[in-house]
C-alpha cells in the first residue's frame, strides 16, 4: 500500500470511521449530542464543542495551504469558536467538520507519493509526512478528551 493510501486510511480511521485504535472515532463521539451537551463545561476541561471546532480549524486552514501553498492559520485562534446558540450553530459545526475531515482524507489519498519527503510549504515546518502524522496524533489525543467529556455529560446519575 502506498503512503497515501495508508495515511488516508489513517485520517478517516480517526476522523469519521474507524475503531482500531481507540474503538471510537471523532465521528462517533460528536454524532447525536444535543447542542447543549456538545458545549457543556466540564472541571475547566474544553468542551466538545470547541474541540469540533479546534480540529476543523486546523483541517480547513491545511486545506486551503493545500490548494493556496500558504498557510494562514495560527495556533492563537484555533480555540475562537464562535457561540453556539442553538441546534442549528452546533450542527452546521458537525457538518463543517465531516465536510473538511472527509475533504481532507480525500485529498491526501490523491497526493503522489514523492510529496510526502517534501518540506511543507517552508523547510520549518517539516516535511508533508510530519504534519500529516502530526494531524493524525493532534486528532488521537483531541478524540480521547471527547471520548472522556461525552461519558461525563452522558451519564445516568
Amino acid at each position: 500500500m502506498t503512503r497515501n493510501l495508508t495515511l488516508s486510511n489513517r485520517l478517516r480511521e480517526v476522523l469519521l470511521n474507524g475503531k482500531w485504535i481507540a474503538n471510537t472515532n471523532c465521528k462517533e463521539q460528536i454524532s447525536g449530542l444535543h447542542w447543549e451537551q456538545a458545549t457543556q463545561g466540564i472541571n475547566g476541561l474544553n468542551s466538545i464543542a470547541a474541540l469540533t471546532f479546534h480540529l476543523n480549524y486546523y483541517l480547513a486552514g491545511l486545506l486551503v495551504a493545500f490548494e493556496t501553498g500558504k498557510l494562514q492559520i495560527s495556533d492563537k485562534y484555533s480555540f475562537d469558536m464562535p457561540d453556539i446558540k442553538g441546534q442549528d450553530d452546533w450542527d452546521k459545526l458537525v457538518n463543517g467538520f465531516l465536510s473538511n475531515a472527509s475533504a481532507f482524507a480525500d485529498r491526501v489519498e490523491q497526493m503522489d507519493d514523492e510529496i510526502f519527503d517534501q518540506p511543507f510549504l517552508d523547510e520549518k515546518y517539516g516535511s508533508y509526512l510530519r504534519n500529516i502524522e502530526g494531524v493524525i496524533e493532534h486528532s488521537y489525543y483531541h478524540l480521547g478528551q471527547m471520548s472522556l467529556i461525552r461519558k461525563m455529560i452522558t451519564r445516568k446519575p
